[in-house]
């Protein structure tokens, strides 16, 4: 967001998480500085861990492994350093495991044969549950995808709160439309220019042209040669593994301007070679799906952000950059509390990104099929009641579509979410030597005051008489 940072010369703009750049400049007004934005995040993620253990301890789970859980999280070194991130995609992460806490309570509460029961703890649930799903929505753009792909099998799962689920979805979904079409552009925000919209459907035709260029019309290369020649459409461009070598290689002004060509050609190209737009899809979302990394050489590894500041922050404060005046450059600079620690932390950190511990390390595939299994063995295990058990997969399931569906680039913290849920679901499996929660278990007894209507129906309860008694 170019305009985020008081000072800059820039408008606001869509292109990022407005929400999330809305706190950091309410952070920096208030403060000067992004402390409080960091101490924030670590006291939500927090809360939200927390939370989510109560919800595994409800579904049976004992404290020894939640807890055990909860540490791996905070001391591994994607997800634990990923906490202080300036950066949307962490406000993301809370959300999403937030929801997924929310569902697993209202799983138990299916489970016990209160899915009808309507008090004031239910309708507490679903209020986390929508927060969860709001910050989804507007954390990280285009990730609705995530609500929208859980929901059948939230609605497969949960049949007894089937409306209320849907309402939940519709209500995030309107709100995710109005927010970015309506009140963005009311308030003066940019759009982001037309080539970032398009940007995959770019890709996808630079794909297929690198794959099979005899199937390409003379009509569709009069047009792509006006934004980049051929040998590099054909080239550089066609690397399905980074948008960014498409983007890099090809006008952009020229491609803005061009865009309703290239949208017709890009449509050609679906209809004729539909298995290169797949290509294209699947391989930059690689990271999503599988388990290790690709080819270092054409950008196919796993991207990780470095965890030392560079003086150019990033080159955005070169000369010409945005940060180049701004009076809160002097702040964007790592000021540990203690340099050993942070020093150990730093060597930690490196040390995790060795080839051979990445693909668990900084990668969500296969945490993402750790949670499918852990929870598919438990609906097995259990059997009938094992159906609502199944809705637990439902958020990692979003997740790991939400990223297949649109996604520029190996990024390591686009999956840092599949991996903590994938931590948080494995004591799933401590269950499966246990019974299924029995319908006449009551709520924990921090679970919230019990409803009115079960607080009346057990005054109004007969007492036996002491008359007749011997």
């Amino acid at each position: 967001m170019g305009g985020v940072l008081p000072g800059a010369d820039e408008h606001w703009s869509s292109d990022h998480s407005v929400l999330y750049d809305s706190f950091v400049w309410l952070c920096l007004k208030g403060t000067g500085d992004l402390w409080l934005l960091t101490l924030l995040q670590t006291v939500a993620m927090a809360a939200v861990v927390a939370y989510t253990c109560v919800a595994l301890r409800d579904l049976g789970v004992r404290g020894r492994w939640s807890a055990a859980a909860a540490l791996v999280v905070a001391v591994l070194p994607s997800t634990g350093a990923f906490v202080v991130w300036v950066w949307k995609d962490t406000a993301f992460c809370i959300s999403v495991l937030l929801a997924f806490a929310a569902v697993i309570r209202l799983v138990v509460r299916v489970m016990r044969g209160r899915a009808t029961v309507r008090d004031r703890w239910f309708y507490w649930q679903l209020g986390l549950l929508e927060l969860g799903f709001i910050g989804i929505a507007l954390f990280r753009n285009n990730n609705i995808i995530l609500v929208l792909a859980a929901l059948p099998l939230l609605l497969f799962a949960l049949r007894s709160m089937r409306m209320w689920i849907t309402a939940l979805a519709a209500a995030t979904t309107v709100l995710f439309l109005v927010t970015n079409f309506v009140l963005y552009p009311a308030l003066g925000i940019l759009r982001p220019n037309i080539t970032s919209y398009y940007a995959f459907n770019y890709a996808d035709i630079a794909v297929a042209y690198k794959a099979a260029p005899s199937t390409f019309t003379a009509a569709d290369k009069a047009v792509m040669v006006k934004v980049a020649p051929l040998s590099v459409w054909g080239g550089r461009a066609g690397n399905c593994w980074d948008v960014d070598w498409t983007m890099h290689s090809i006008d952009r002004t020229a491609a803005g301007q061009l865009n309703d060509q290239l949208m017709t050609v890009w449509w050609e190209v679906l209809q004729r070679t539909p298995q290169s737009v797949a290509q294209g899809h699947l391989c930059r979302s690689q990271i999503a799906w599988g388990i290790f990394p690709g080819a270092k050489n054409v950008a196919g590894n796993t991207q990780i952000s470095a965890p030392v500041i560079p003086v150019n922050l990033f080159d955005q404060a070169n000369p010409g950059r945005a940060m180049e005046h701004s009076p809160y450059r002097p702040i964007l600079k790592t000021r540990p509390l203690s340099w050993k620690l942070h020093t150990a932390a730093t060597w930690a950190y490196m040390f995790s990104e060795t080839p051979q511990t990445l693909w668990i390390v900084w990668r969500g595939a296969f945490w993402s099929y750790l949670s499918y299994l852990s929870v598919l063995l438990l609906a097995f295990r259990w059997r009938r009641p094992g159906r609502s058990v199944l809705g637990i997969a439902a958020i990692a399931f979003g997740a790991q579509i939400s990223v297949i569906a649109a996604n520029p680039a190996p990024l390591a913290r686009y999956t840092l979410p599949a991996i903590v849920l994938g931590i948080m679901t494995v004591p799933l499996l401590t269950l499966l030597h246990r019974p299924a929660p029995g319908r006449e278990a009551a709520e924990e007894p921090d679970d919230a005051e019990i409803s009115r209507t079960e607080t009346l129906a057990a005054a109004a309860t007969p007492r036996p008489s002491r008359i007749g008694t011997g």
